[in-house]
């Protein structure tokens, strides 16, 4: 099953029976994203009935159902149906995408951001100039992904747009800051990974006993601010 409006500028299609992808495009793309932020916000409101999750992503929005808590003789096209109604009815341009601006201190260089040395060869610029590059505004949170309460946000400067490492590590501290390909990455736990990491943040991303268990969201906006070494071992952990 897909449908497309011609006038829309996003479609729909089935993936698996337990789930609606909208698709509002391809690539990393800060206006997409936004627009993928928004149509999720827009769907969580309307609160439609037998929708079990809503995950928006870089270009899409995973749109989760239990048919079993569907009204009577309502069907996934009922379904389809009403998810357009809440799009065409959304400003997705200019809408909420429902996030906060969250204020996320950082540690860089040393033994918390390894690679900023490397980070700062490769694009021309000295140690300081990439932390205040990276913190120059705030990164807009598009989705989690690859492990619970990880973020990938962005899109930053064209000057930070580096591959990732040519080998991974096997373990990254819990915390850790990462870039490539004009994204920020932090790791939640200790993770393998092949980004750049340039510092790291003493907060905890996720944890499953608190409520939300994720630090930050899709839809966020992540400021991020420098902190001292000291700063960092005497953060109160909570």
């Amino acid at each position: 099953m897909a449908e497309y409006s011609e006038d829309t500028d996003w479609d729909i299609v089935a993936h698996g029976d337990r789930c609606l992808v909208i698709r509002f495009g391809t690539g990393i793309d800060i206006t997409i994203g936004h627009r993928c932020g928004a149509a999720a916000a827009a769907l969580r409101r309307a609160a439609i009935r037998g929708v079990s999750d809503i995950v928006p992503t870089f270009n899409t929005v995973a749109v989760h159902y239990l048919p079993g808590r569907f009204s009577v003789n309502t069907s996934v096209r009922n379904l389809q149906a009403e998810i357009e109604r809440v799009l065409h009815d959304a400003d997705l341009d200019t809408g909420s995408t429902g996030g906060q601006v969250i204020e996320l201190p950082v540690c860089y260089g040393g033994e918390y951001g390894p690679d900023l040395p490397d980070v700062a060869q490769r694009t021309g610029l000295s140690e300081e100039d990439v932390i205040a590059l990276h913190g120059r505004e705030p990164a807009y949170v598009f989705m989690l992904g690859f492990a619970p309460g990880a973020p990938f946000m962005g899109v930053h400067d064209e000057l930070f747009a580096l591959p990732r490492r040519p080998t991974p590590r096997t373990s990254i501290p819990a915390g850790s800051v990462a870039i490539a390909n004009r994204q920020t990455v932090i790791y939640p736990n200790d993770l393998p990974g092949g980004w750049h990491i340039i510092g790291r943040t003493p907060l905890a991303l996720f944890d499953p006993l608190r409520e939300p268990a994720t630090l930050i969201s899709p839809g966020d906006s992540v400021q991020f601010r420098p902190i001292s070494a000291d700063a960092f071992k005497d953060w109160p952990r909570q």
